[in-house]
């Protein structure tokens, strides 16, 4: 108790995963000061014109960054998957509706995890190290490849989740991700960009360096589920990418991935503010 109080009393959020590492709870200290800026995000929260411009470019800048992915990654990325990528961040960034971007993300998702395996290293041997990956699918997870992606998302959602406590937002409330009991949509709008940069490159890092091998899963029923020290080795993997370093377009400076979320969470709230006229959605190159 002595130790809850404290970590309170500093602001430094505890949070909770199931085994499977779906993240279901947090215990924070009372940082919810800034009652204008929550004001702010409920009545423009219930602006179409608002909600459509901050979807097109946060839907845009995760295909982007999907496409960036392929180029960086992939043993021999596709000029055709490339240019659909690109093509389909265009138009989503060009004035689509909620209803529409959800098509065309869901379009960009199947075309980047159709291409998602070539970005796995493969021993010249077949060995026990091999992963395979036939596309995503979740709920539950049915191999260990969707089993990282999936608990790499779950922590991501955490820290994004933290992100908009720590500014101030009620991560609740999305503008993207409309309103649905339990699920923190402010924070699963916000990821969005960060999907392939943070969650997909910790779990191909993990894969291709062996920081996790194929018995650090087990079987139960359909599922597939990380060991503990399976989920113990994909963490490490997970805070080496959140501590790596890369330069912010807007402001030209070096930060930490760590950085960069609640960096975004605060450009958001500076445009709810009124302080700048768009969301500068992060997009690497």
């Amino acid at each position: 108790t002595q130790l809850i109080q404290a970590l309170c009393e500093m602001e430094v959020p505890i949070c909770y995963f199931s085994q499977g590492g779906w993240f279901y709870g947090i215990t924070r200290g009372l940082n919810v000061k800034n009652v204008f800026l929550r004001k702010a995000q409920f009545r423009l929260a219930e602006e179409d014109w608002f909600a459509r411009a901050l979807a097109r470019r946060l839907v845009g800048g995760k295909i982007r960054n999907q496409r960036t992915m392929l180029q960086r990654n992939h043993v021999e990325p596709k000029t055709a998957v490339l240019r659909e990528l690109k093509e389909t961040a265009e138009r989503a960034e060009a004035g689509a509706d909620l209803e529409e971007l959800l098509g065309l993300e869901g379009y960009a998702a199947r075309v980047y995890f159709g291409e998602f395996a070539g970005m796995i290293k493969l021993e010249e041997e077949p060995s026990e190290f091999q992963f395979d990956f036939e596309g995503r699918n979740r709920r539950p997870p049915r191999d260990p490849v969707n089993a990282l992606l999936s608990l790499a998302y779950s922590v991501l959602t955490k820290d994004f989740t933290i992100a908009c406590y720590a500014v101030g937002f009620d991560p609740y409330l999305g503008f993207y991700h409309q309103p649905r009991f339990g699920r923190p949509a402010l924070a699963l709008d916000l990821m969005e960009p960060f999907r392939p940069l943070v969650a997909d490159s910790a779990v191909l890092s993990a894969i291709n360096t062996r920081m996790v091998i194929p018995k650090d899963f087990v079987n139960t029923g359909q599922a597939v589920a990380l060991t503990a020290e399976g989920r113990k080795a994909f963490f490490r993997a997970y805070e080496l990418r959140m501590d790596t370093m890369v330069t912010h377009p807007l402001f030209d400076y070096r930060v930490s991935y760590r950085r960069l979320l609640e960096i975004q969470a605060r450009l958001l709230a500076r445009v709810l503010d009124g302080e700048i006229g768009e969301y500068p959605v992060f997009v690497t190159r």
